[in-house]
C-alpha cells in the first residue's frame, strides 16, 4: 500500500509540474488573442492547484474528510475537462494519453482510502 501512496504523490507532483510548464509556455505563445493567452495561463494555475490539492489529500486526507471529498470532486472535474479540451483542440494521441494518464490515474488513486 505504501507503493500506491508513493505513486499518488509522484503523479500529484507531475500535475504540479505540468501546470507550471503550462504557465511558463504562455510567454512563448504568439498566435491567438491576449484573452486566449490569459485562459491558457489560467488553465496552468488550475493544474497546479489541483496537484497541490492531491498532495494535501495524500498528507491529510485520512483525517480531513472534507479535503478528501473536495480533492475527489476536483479530480473528476479536471478529468472531464481534460477529455473535453483534448477533443475540442484535436490533441494528438501522445498528448491525450499523457494528460489523461496523469490526471485519470490520479483521480482513481484519490478514491482509495489507502492513499490518504
Amino acid at each position: 500500500m505504501r507503493a500506491i501512496g508513493h505513486l499518488y504523490g509522484t503523479l500529484s507532483w507531475g500535475i504540479v509540474l505540468l501546470g507550471t510548464v503550462h504557465m511558463l509556455t504562455t510567454a512563448a505563445l504568439t498566435g491567438g488573442s491576449a484573452a486566449g493567452r490569459v485562459w491558457f495561463f489560467g488553465a496552468g494555475i488550475a493544474m497546479v492547484l489541483a496537484g497541490a490539492l492531491n498532495l494535501l489529500n495524500r498528507a491529510y486526507g485520512a483525517g480531513a474528510v472534507g479535503v478528501r471529498r473536495v480533492c475527489i470532486g476536483s479530480n473528476v472535474l479536471m478529468t472531464c475537462f481534460a477529455v473535453a479540451a483534448g477533443a475540442f483542440t484535436n490533441a494528438g494521441p501522445a498528448q491525450f494519453i499523457g494528460v489523461l494518464g496523469l490526471v485519470g490515474i490520479t483521480t482513481v488513486l484519490s478514491f482509495l482510502r489507502t492513499t490518504a
